[in-house]
């Protein structure tokens, strides 16, 4: 595959098996029966879906085991999502599974997963050329953080939920060499010791070129340390089923902006308006829309009174012609292929 990459994005893949249509959860001692379920690769697996999903090149580093989930996830990624796994390895093992339950517009989940076998640099394999890349904080500084951007690719940071509660401010260190910031309200809250999300967003502002703090229903601050830029963005009202994966969703919205070099607040609006159409489904990559489903939208939404008509006239300009196929989303397994491929 093309070696030059848009978007490059190490992490863990876990096989998920989303449980759908419950009208209870199980108690202790009982069972209950769902009416839906699917499966799809899910973690990482869930912004590299949404990216390729949006006709970035995308590429996965990760260890993908040799057992039949890994294989499952292997193909789906690699021949039905157009994902470059070059940078990825195959280890003996069982593969990481999450069970989700979603009910009552919510999820309940259970783990297992194994840490992945990282080499010195932070990375399963080499650092591929790429435009973009993504990561996730830790304490200790990845030392292909830096060699990105010093290549020039520009580095999407985010930081996983603490479960120590400690949220230690060092974590942000790794901030100046990232290109972005997107926690969302309650992350960034907890990391600045902050009382609301614009104290918050106040406090991050300037540890990397741009900061954005996702609000959920509330929609997303942002500010651009390089022209001085503070916006608020409001969400997209729509009934939503399950929020897994909508943050990853957000993040491949905001990247595709970054990269076409979109206004701050056209690239956040975007990425409001696909993490929305992904909450109205069930699952993580299951989830992420293509720009058959954003064509769907826009054909009833500018007709629609307010001002969404306006804050979205720009997809006129970036809906790619002829893409007007929704994504084709099967009840018990993943879509067998995303409408950014299909044709």
């Amino acid at each position: 595959m093309n070696p030059a990459l848009d978007l490059f994005v190490p992490g863990v893949v876990y096989l998920d098996i989303i449980f759908t249509g419950l009208d209870e959860l199980p108690q202790p001692g009982t069972e209950v029966w769902a009416s839906g379920m699917g499966s799809c690769p899910g973690g990482i697996a869930n912004l590299a879906v949404a990216a390729s999903r949006l006709g970035l090149a995308t590429g996965l580093g990760t260890a993908l085991s040799t057992d039949a989930y890994g294989d499952f996830c292997a193909e789906i990624l690699c021949a039905q999502e157009n994902i470059d796994l070059s940078a990825s390895l195959r280890t003996d093992g069982h593969s990481p599974v999450t069970v989700s339950l979603a009910y009552d517009r919510d999820r309940s989940m259970i783990t297992h997963g194994h840490p992945l076998p990282l080499n010195a640099d932070g990375l399963v394999g080499e650092l591929p050329t790429c435009r973009a890349a993504s990561v996730s904080l830790t304490k200790d500084r990845l030392p292909w953080v830096r060699r990105a951007k010093q290549a020039g690719t520009l580095v999407f940071a985010d930081v996983g939920w603490d479960a120590s509660a400690e949220w230690p401010p060092e974590m942000l260190d790794m901030l100046e060499d990232c290109h972005a910031f997107l926690p969302n309200s309650v992350e960034a809250m907890q990391y600045t010791r902050a009382s609301s999300p614009a104290e918050a967003l106040h406090r991050l502002a300037g540890l990397a070129p741009v900061v954005v703090v996702t609000c959920g229903a509330d929609g997303v601050l942002a500010h651009d340390a390089r022209t001085g830029e503070t916006v608020h963005v409001p969400a997209v009202p729509v009934p939503a089923l399950d929020p897994t994966g909508a943050g990853d969703v957000f993040t491949a919205g905001f990247i595709l902006g970054s990269l076409r070099e979109w206004p701050l607040t056209q690239s956040l609006a975007f990425a409001n308006l696909i993490a929305a159409l992904s909450v109205q489904h069930f699952g993580g990559s299951l989830s992420a829309p293509g720009w058959g489903d954003i064509a769907d939208w826009w054909r009833t939404a500018r007709s629609m009174p307010g001002d969404l008509a306006t804050r979205y006239a720009f997809l006129d300009d970036v809906i790619p012609g002829g893409e007007q196929r929704t994504v084709r989303r099967a009840g018990a397994t993943i879509a067998r292929l995303s409408d950014a491929h299909a044709h």
